[in-house]
């Protein structure tokens, strides 16, 4: 294979793997979004929860029920971290990272745009 090749071969690989990275982001946006929302949600739940008085007095699972925004929030939080949500939010920076890892045997790197960047 000649250097021609290689530089055509390189450049559509550079090129496939901007489209997949542009395309991730719209997804990825989303889901910062939505990770976004309900972390407030948890976090605004959770000060009003523990402001309450009565939450001292009563049982734990008494309380819980007494601050549904709380628990709905919480359980909502939990089941998207279990779902991968903290894997979706960063998808694009992962992928970066690991062809950084493949190119650096080839002197080569790339940013977060996944254009290359040849060291010398």
């Amino acid at each position: 294979m000649n250097s021609l090749e290689q530089a055509e071969d390189l450049k559509a690989f550079e090129r496939r793997l901007t489209e997949y990275i542009h395309c991730l982001q719209p997804a990825t946006g989303r889901w910062r979004m939505l990770l976004i929302v309900v972390s407030v949600c948890t976090a605004t739940g959770a000060w009003n929860w523990l402001i309450d008085p009565e939450t001292q007095k009563v049982s734990f699972f008494t309380s819980l029920w007494n601050h549904p925004f709380f628990t709905i929030s919480c359980i909502t939080l939990i089941g998207l971290f279990f779902a991968g949500i903290h894997k979706r939010v960063v998808a694009p920076s992962i992928i970066a990272a690991r062809c950084r890892t493949v190119l650096a045997e080839y002197n080569m790197s790339c940013d977060d745009v996944s254009i290359f960047i040849r060291k010398l």
